[in-house]
This record gives structure tokens, C-alpha cells and sequence, in this order.
């Protein structure tokens, strides 16, 4: 569960779930995308097959969930994880990608955008969650209101947090 203070009068809770790409859930996918509203995908800069599999998931994603009430995708938004373990100077600097490609290959799939992320040393996690939360509410405010009453209720208390990043 993460929980983001949007603005003075909206708290957001996200709930979060990982299926760590593993080929065992994917039969099971529908049960975890269930009334979401938005999803991040993430891969592996140090392991390639991990980007080769991001179409595929986000293809799950695409035929499997929608905004409620439409049949609009949901937004998603590409992570590109483990950058704390590639050069980032000298002549090996990065992981393979630039942000060009990277940039093409989300307007190419349907991502929202994409972030450079360590899990590990907190980086751009937040600016990831506030990116899909934007996307998410930009889809959301486009459902009538009374259809999206369940998916957003500024009034709701937050749900408390432990401290420790996203693996304790």
C-alpha cells in the first residue's frame, strides 16, 4: 500500500500488487488486475529478457482491464527498474536504451510514459507514482461522476504505512 497526500483535500491509496513477471500467474492475471485502475510494468535493466517480456504483459493488461465504465485502457506506465546497478559514467555508461527509443517504444505500446527507477535507493519511485496517478485521474474524471464515486473518494482517511521503502 502506498499512500500519497495529492493535495489538501485528496489523499490517494494505492494498493499495489506483484506478479513479478513470473509465467505461473499468468493464468491468474484477471484475479489481480481486478477494478484496477491503472498498473505499472517493470523490467529488469540488467536482465534484457525482462524488457523482451514488457509487450506481452502490458498486451495482458490491455485485453483484460479497462477505466470502469468505458473501454478505454488503463493508463500504464513503464518502469525501468534497477538502474543503481548500470555504469552511469565512463564509455559503458546506461543500460542499452536511450531515451529516445525508450520514449518511441511507450508511444509505440500505449504507455503513459516511463521512468528510470531504483527500488532500492528510492529513485523517481515517487515521481513514477504521482506520473500514474495524474494518468489515472485524467481517465477518471472523464467517467461520469456518478460511475467513479467508488474509485476516488477524497474524503477517505489514509491508510497507515510502515516506514521501510517498498521491501521490507
Amino acid at each position: 500500500m502506498k499512500v500519497i497526500k495529492w493535495d489538501d483535500a485528496t489523499t490517494v491509496r494505492l494498493q499495489l500488487w506483484d506478479i513479478a513477471g513470473q509465467e505461473r500467474f499468468g493464468n491468474m492475471t484477471r484475479v489481480y488486475y481486478k477494478e484496477a485502475v491503472g498498473a505499472f510494468v517493470v523490467f529488469d535493466v540488467t536482465r534484457i529478457s525482462t524488457y523482451d517480456a514488457v509487450k506481452k504483459w502490458k498486451m495482458d493488461i490491455d485485453a483484460k482491464v479497462n477505466i470502469p465504465n468505458t473501454d478505454e485502457p488503463i493508463p500504464v506506465v513503464l518502469l525501468a527498474n534497477k538502474i543503481d546497478l548500470v555504469p552511469q559514467d565512463g564509455e559503458e555508461k546506461g543500460w542499452g536504451k536511450t531515451a529516445e527509443e525508450m520514449d518511441q517504444f511507450c508511444k509505440d505500446h500505449g504507455f503513459v510514459t516511463w521512468f528510470e527507477t531504483s527500488a532500492r535507493d528510492n529513485v523517481n519511485i515517487e515521481t513514477a507514482a504521482k506520473s500514474l496517478v495524474t494518468a489515472i485521474l485524467e481517465k477518471v474524471h472523464n467517467v461520469p461522476e456518478e460511475e467513479d464515486s467508488d474509485l476516488i473518494n477524497p474524503a477517505s482517511p489514509p491508510v497507515p504505512v510502515q516506514d521501510g521503502g517498498c521491501c521490507k
